[in-house]
């Protein structure tokens, strides 16, 4: 390289100069210095050792520099292809270190280091098979060399998980595969098809901040990477994000066109878009039947989208407690909540049903779980009143005792009454066993207890609302369900009835005539 104001090289004269030399035949300027093969061979050293020095201290960029330098002066050297080739390696930019390896062997194929260089690129961009064949020819050099014989083992054992991986993949077994490939990127960690394999299996595994992060790393170093843009957009696509997913299999697709699986992620992910967006507009027009058939189908099209698949569970779920088809509807919040245990309105869905079945014990399971997920006021008024209605669902209903419904009017809880008490009076049951006689006075006993406090308007208040009867004052058990029938029929006369005092009539010690 000449000096700043030394003599111009013919690389340097203009180019009307130059045709004045050649027609001319002027001899050349005895000052321009053309360096002998020596020379140049004496230079590219120096280039060369300067290169070592910086190579010594880890600045490789500038070890790069004076190494292309010394191959600039002598593109012939084989060992100054090796040099740069392994200061490539420590810049991590493995594919122009093998590139440099193999033009360093071309060149010398007795060069060890050179085959030696190659090998470790192959295996470190996941080629373990031709990695292999460069440490084998390492040892046919040198036999006893202890790098290369390590080398093998480690290519051999990259080919090895490769394998395992392959076999885990087909088998869904994608915890398997993520585990080979942190094994196989131990040595090969320059290898993209290795990461993005492990991340693509994360995706799978529902680990997507981890996918998306080694799937951005390699975007980072190759933008048109094709699989690593389809790993993003797989991501955005399980977690639910279809319109985003959409745009990365696309542009996977532009990079990659024959991407089958980016292909057909972008399709079901258009699909799964559109019969759902279908199904609520069918439920939102009322159009129930419509809805539970089209979300249905939506679940058919990918089953390895579970949080999608977790709503469309919920949405169905919901479709069918319209339809009334309880059991159907808390089966399908319990898938909801299979694949997403955090979504909390499959939760709530599911306790809506079992508060309509009136399993308020599995009702509370859920509220409080929704109510340790989030603390606010209208979960814990939820979890609250479920509560209550458990704590009223373990005393007796006396609703339930006189057969009538919770909104029963006071007529209707008087004419059940009558059906009732005079269904299980004793006298009714003189001539049957001890023991059928023992559990009709108890039924009868229940019916008279039901009636007392339904048909007083203040019991019925409190025992509506929960409260506990028996801590009132005047103990509700502290009644005669005689003296209550007597007193709704009238005595001994006005409705027809006689009752009389019968020491041996059996339980209840009346005799119970029609008249």
């Amino acid at each position: 390289m000449p000096t700043p104001g030394g003599p111009k090289t013919m690389g340097e004269l203009s180019p009307s100069k130059m045709a004045t030399v050649d027609d001319c035949d002027v001899t050349m300027d005895p000052e321009m210095e053309i360096l002998s093969d020596e020379e140049l061979e004496r230079e590219a050293e120096s280039f060369k050792e300067q290169g070592n020095a910086y190579y010594i201290k880890k600045d490789y960029s500038e070890a790069f520099n004076y190494y292309t330098k010394a191959i600039d002066m002598c593109p012939k050297n084989a060992s100054y292809y090796g040099n740069r080739a392994a200061t490539l390696m420590m810049l991590s930019r493995h594919r122009e270190a093998l590139e440099d390896s193999q033009q360093a062997v071309r060149l010398d194929d007795t060069f060890m280091k050179g085959h030696l260089r190659e090998g470790k690129c192959h295996l470190s961009l996941g080629n373990a098979m031709a990695a292999s064949r460069c440490f084998h020819r390492v040892l046919e050099l040198e036999p006893d060399n202890s790098q290369a014989q390590q080398e093998v083992k480690n290519a051999d054992s990259v080919l090895e998980y490769e394998k395992m991986a392959e076999l885990g993949f087909e088998k869904h077994d994608f915890r398997m595969v993520v585990f080979c490939m942190d094994r196989a990127l131990e040595s090969a960690s320059a290898c993209h098809r290795f990461k993005v394999l492990k991340a693509e299996c994360l995706a799978m595994l529902g680990r997507y901040p981890e996918a998306q992060s080694v799937a951005s790393d390699i975007l980072r170093m190759d933008a048109t990477n094709g699989d690593a843009l389809y790993v993003r957009g797989l991501c955005l696509y399980y977690e639910d994000c279809i319109d985003k997913a959409v745009q990365f299999f696309v542009q996977a697709l532009r990079m990659a066109p024959d991407h089958e699986k980016a292909r057909l992620a972008c399709r079901n992910a258009k699909a799964l878009k559109a019969k759902k967006e279908d199904g609520n507009k069918a439920f939102k027009d009322g159009n129930y039947d419509a809805a539970y058939e089209l979300y249905s189908e939506a679940l058919t099209i990918d089953p390895n989208n579970i949080k999608t698949n977790a709503k469309l569970f919920c949405n169905r779920g919901t479709v069918g407690s319209k339809l009334k088809k309880i059991d159907q509807a808390i089966e399908d919040c319990t898938k909801a909540v299979k694949l997403d245990e955090t979504y909390i309105k499959a939760y709530l869905r599911r306790a809506q049903c079992y508060m309509d079945k009136e399993e308020y014990d599995e009702a509370v399971r859920d509220y409080e779980k929704v109510y340790q997920t989030e603390k606010t006021k209208e979960h814990k008024h939820l979890l609250k009143n479920a509560q209550l209605e458990l704590k009223k669902s373990k005393r007796k209903d006396y609703y339930k005792v006189l057969g009538v419904d919770k909104n029963a009017t006071e007529d209707e809880i008087k004419k059940a009454y009558r059906k009732r008490a005079l269904m299980h009076h004793p006298d009714r049951h003189s001539s049957a066993s001890a023991e059928v006689q023992k559990e009709e006075e108890k039924k009868f006993k229940e019916v008279g207890e039901a009636f007392t406090v339904l048909s007083d308007p203040k019991k019925k208040s409190r025992y509506d609302s929960g409260h506990d009867l028996e801590d009132d004052t005047g103990n509700v058990g502290d009644f005669d369900a005689n003296n209550i029938f007597k007193a709704f029929f009238g005595g001994g006369g006005g409705q027809g009835y006689s009752f009389e005092a019968n020491q041996s009539s059996g339980p209840g010690n009346f005799f119970f005539q029609f008249g």
